[in-house]
Parts: structure tokens; C-alpha cells; sequence
């Protein structure tokens, strides 16, 4: 198999998580003008609820999948085999998600009034296992389901303006939402043909298999419980204007550690083959490219959003939401933990077949979150629930680090890899100032947030060059040939 550079790969995962995020970013400012306030509630809730379902269904099977057929990809027999069975696990899934949705809607007459919105939304949980994008992300191929991401956001925008008109049509909006997400993924099912031939087969290997799933399911529900309660317990002891304010700081937060998350995803299945393969020198060298590139890319995005969070909340929301800045000052943080705990617990510990470390961490973290946020929030209201997803997300990445440390140890303690850190905390520091300077400079809020921005990555990238970072450099040589191919 030809071998897909990790740099492409970053890159086009990295556009179609902006592509994911620009979605609802693009049609929820036009929505909110035209459907009526009770319209949005229904979409929201159903969405929701919908998702709970979409996490039964899936089982903790993608990352599973990644982590074991990467070591197979190159054997055709032995991967046909692997993904036929992984698929007829995940269809067996799905089948128990959709008995227990319709059971639901039978049962909690609360919810008859979601009924058709929750099962527009529910075509979600088949097509997603349809889309098997786990096979994509084995054989590191970003560029189709990039291409047809863009395609379909593209359509599904289109659609939204020529048919959402009038305050009742909040079921074609979710229709047509359902489509943005997943309407291609039968066409994956398809596509995907072209690497391995999956088919249903009743000689699944449960056994084998649902042992290690099982476990990463386990930390998925906990990483969803721990997610969604700080929202809860927020409208339990405050109200829906203080979630309001939070949601809006956490879309801006998440945005921001979607895109770097992307970059990072595109590495797992390169570290899980090289572990699967004994190649422990080659994985090293891997691990150390992925921790120093992100050691320079993750604490610009967090210090700038400090810096401009007045700004960016502006922007983005209105004069309304600008309670939600401090709330974002203090959940930016988080961005920086967050990506290293992912890094330790997705790039190590899972490929290493540490899953049970992960959910002990994760269950941990969900259960002081959860203490946290009951503390925190009487006094402090939404920026209470903002400081306790940065000190949750602290503890976890710690732990996360401590539990593979045997193995991130020689890569962490490099000298490369400290002077990395050093280089990129004092190139935030130019960042600060070129903040501050463009603030006094402009009254206009789009000049001053622009020049912001621009400034501060010149800034940022003279600063590296000028202190000798070698991944700066690396991406110099790179952007020069780049010049060169196309003179």
C-alpha cells in the first residue's frame, strides 16, 4: 500500500472538520430568524436525544477498528475477514439501538411530540454504520470522504435557503441536517469496495472482539456523561439564560479543539499499524513528530482566544452573548489539555491496548467533573461550569500521562522537545503583545480582530524561526518547495 503523508492527511481532515463545524455555524443564524423559538426546541431535543441512540450504536467499534486493522491492511484476506466481521458486530449494534429508540417512543408519552423530528434524526444510526469510515481512516485515505464532505455541505446549504421559508419547517431543517451529516455515507459503503469487501457474516469472533470494545464503549459514555453534564446540572441549579451563555462559549471552545483534534486523528492509524508491528523505533519517531507539532500549534490557538475572546464573541454571536467571555477566557484553556490528553490516550494507550487505563481515567474525571460543577456553579454560575471542564480536563490528561509514561517518557523528556515548548511559550508571548498593540491601534471590531490574527502568526512564526525551532524550519523548506513545484 502506497503510504499517505501525514501532512496531507492533517491537512484534509483538518478542512473537513471545518467543513463539519461550519455547517451550524453558516445555517443556525438564518434558522433562529426564520424557524419559530418552540421549532428550535423540537430540532434541538430530538437531536439530542437522537445521539444517545447513535453512541449505542456504535459501540466503541471505530476505534477499535483503527486500532486493530491497521495491523492487517497490507494481509487482503486477513482484513476482509476482520472488517466483515467488525461490520456485522456494528449492524448487530444498531439493530438493539433502534429496538430500544422505538421502545422509548412507545413507553415516555413525553415524547410524542418529538416523534417525527426524533425519527428524521434517527436515519442517522444506520447511516452511520453504513458510512464505515473506520476503513477510510485504516488505510488513511481523507481525500474521497473530504471531497464528498464538501460536496454534500455545499448541496445541504443550497437546500436550506430554497426550502426552509416558514416556522413549521423545522422537520425539513432536520432532514435536511440529517443529509449534511450522513446522507453520503451509502455511498461510502460503496466506495469503500475499493480497499476490502465487507459483507454480513454470522462467524463474527464476539468473543474475541467485544471485550475491548466493550471497554472503549464504556469510556465513550463516560466522556458523553461528563460532557453533557455540565450543561444539566447548570440548568438544574441556574437557568436556560446561563446555558445559553455557557453553549455559547463551549461552540467557540469547540470549534477551536475540533480543527486541532482533526490534525491529531490522522495519526492514529499510522502509530497503531507501527505498535501492531513491533516497530517501536519508527513509532517513536512518529509519537515525537506529533507531540512537537502540536506542541507549536496548540498554545497559539488558546492564548489568541484569551486575547480576543471580547471580539470573537461579538462576531460570531451578538451584544447579547458578551456575559459568555470571561466564561471563554476561562474554557480555553482547556483546549491545550484536552489535545494532550487525546494525544496520550488515543496515539498511546489505546494502540498499546491500555483501554481499560482510559475508561479508569475517564470515569475518574467524570466523577470529579460532576463535584466539581455542583460546587463551582452556586457561586460562580456558567463560569463555574467553564473552570471545572479546564480542571477535568487537567486531571484527565495527567492521568492519561502517568498511565503511558514508560512508554511517552523517552519522547518526552528529549531535548527537542523542551526547547519545542520553550519556543512556542515565548512566541505566545508575542502573540500577547501584538493583541494588546492592535487593540489600543483600532476602534473598528472586524480591523482590529483581522490585523490581530495576522499579525500574530508572523508574529508567532518569526519568533520560532529567530530561536532555531526545527519544526518551524521543516515547514519553511516545505512551503519553499511547494514555491518551486509550481514556478
Amino acid at each position: 500500500m502506497k503510504k499517505k503523508s501525514l501532512g496531507l492527511n492533517a491537512f484534509l481532515n483538518g478542512l473537513r472538520s471545518v467543513l463539519n463545524l461550519s455547517f451550524p455555524l453558516i445555517t443556525f443564524p438564518y434558522v433562529t430568524r426564520i424557524l419559530s423559538v418552540s421549532g428550535i426546541g423540537i430540532y434541538n431535543f430530538s437531536n439530542t436525544y437522537v445521539s444517545y441512540f447513535i453512541l449505542i450504536a456504535g459501540l466503541g467499534i471505530a476505534t477499535y477498528a483503527v486500532r486493530e486493522g491497521a495491523k492487517y491492511r497490507e494481509n487482503q484476506e486477513k482484513i476482509d475477514k476482520f472488517a466483515s466481521q467488525i461490520f456485522s458486530l456494528n449492524i448487530i449494534a444498531t439493530i438493539i439501538a433502534y429496538l430500544l429508540l422505538f421502545a422509548s417512543l412507545l413507553i415516555f408519552k413525553n415524547l410524542h411530540n418529538y416523534v417525527s423530528c426524533i425519527l428524521i434524526f434517527s436515519l442517522q444510526i444506520l447511516f452511520t454504520t453504513l458510512g464505515t469510515e473506520w476503513i477510510y481512516t485504516i488505510y488513511e485515505d481523507y481525500t474521497y470522504i473530504t471531497v464528498r464532505s464538501i460536496v454534500f455541505k455545499v448541496m445541504s446549504i443550497i437546500l436550506l435557503f430554497i426550502l426552509v421559508k416558514r416556522p413549521e419547517d423545522y422537520l425539513i431543517y432536520a432532514a435536511i441536517t440529517v443529509f449534511s451529516a450522513v446522507g453520503s455515507n451509502l455511498l461510502n459503503f460503496i466506495h469503500v469496495r475499493s480497499f476490502v469487501h465487507v459483507k454480513l457474516t454470522t462467524k463474527t469472533n464476539w468473543k474475541h472482539h467485544l471485550k475491548p470494545v466493550l471497554v472503549i464503549f464504556a469510556s465513550a459514555v463516560a466522556v458523553t456523561i461528563y460532557v453533557a453534564s455540565d450543561t444539566t446540572i447548570l440548568g438544574l441549579l441556574k437557568s436556560d439564560y446561563a446555558v445559553g451563555i455557557y453553549s455559547t462559549s463551549v461552540k467557540i471552545y469547540q470549534v477551536a479543539q475540533n480543527l486541532l483534534s482533526a490534525l491529531l486523528t490522522v495519526t492514529i492509524p499510522r502509530l497503531a499499524f507501527l505498535w501492531g508491528q513491533k516497530r517501536i523505533d519508527e513509532y517513536n519517531q512518529v509519537l515525537s513528530k506529533v507531540i512537537s507539532s502540536l506542541g507549536i500549534l496548540v498554545l497559539p490557538p488558546a492564548v489568541g482566544l484569551i486575547m480576543l475572546s471580547r471580539e470573537v464573541v461579538l462576531i460570531i454571536a451578538s451584544e447579547k452573548y458578551l456575559p459568555s467571555v470571561n466564561s471563554l477566557c476561562i474554557i480555553a484553556w482547556a483546549i491545550i489539555f484536552s489535545i494532550f490528553s487525546w494525544i496520550f490516550s488515543d496515539c498511546v494507550l489505546i494502540p498499546a491496548k491500555r483501554e481499560n487505563l482510559v475508561l479508569r481515567n475517564t470515569i475518574v474525571t467524570a466523577v470529579e467533573n460532576i463535584v466539581l460543577n455542583f460546587i463551582l456553579i452556586p457561586f460562580m454560575s456558567y463560569d463555574g461550569t467553564s473552570l471545572s471542564t479546564v480542571v477535568a480536563e487537567f486531571t484527565v490528561m495527567v492521568m492519561n500521562g502517568y498511565s503511558c509514561w514508560d512508554i511517552i517518557k523517552p519522547v518526552i523528556l528529549k531535548k527537542d522537545t523542551l526547547k519545542n515548548l520553550l519556543d512556542s511559550i515565548i512566541g505566545c508571548i508575542g502573540i500577547v503583545i501584538v493583541c494588546l498593540l492592535c487593540n489600543l491601534g483600532f476602534s473598528s471590531l472586524i480591523l482590529k480582530t483581522i490585523s490581530s490574527v495576522i499579525l500574530s502568526v508572523i508574529m508567532y512564526g518569526a519568533i520560532l524561526v529567530l530561536l532555531g525551532n526545527k519544526n518551524a524550519y521543516s515547514l519553511l523548506d516545505r512551503a519553499k518547495m511547494i514555491w518551486k513545484s509550481r514556478q
